[in-house]
């Protein structure tokens, strides 16, 4: 099946700590139904010093959500469904809410 959001789509969260808030997907897990998007989800990190990070403490890092958590971010900024369609001889992908090719 074709991937309805793929790696440098805008998204829009709908559910979750961050809900409402936009980013660029960084990152697509497919097998896991997740994606890692830049900025949002942050979570801390406690680290142990090691010879690649001598310092080691507390890291912030954006955590994966589901994908049904979110949603591509149409022209306008809003939520949007994918749809697809034939555009001559290639299938691509377009917003539900404005028609636009993504």
């Amino acid at each position: 099946m074709a991937a309805k959001i793929k790696k440098g789509d805008r998204v829009v969260v709908l559910a979750g700590k961050d809900k409402g808030r936009t980013g660029e997907v960084t990152k697509v897990l497919p097998t896991e139904n997740r994606v890692l998007v830049q900025g949002v989800n942050m979570v801390q990190r406690h680290t142990r010093p090691s010879q690649a990070d001598p310092q080691g403490g507390i890291k912030n890092k954006e955590a994966t959500l589901h994908l049904s958590n979110v949603a591509i971010a149409d022209a306008n900024g809003k939520a949007s469904r994918v749809g697809f369609r034939m555009e001559g001889d290639k299938k691509v992908r377009f917003a539900k809410t404005t028609g636009d090719v993504i």
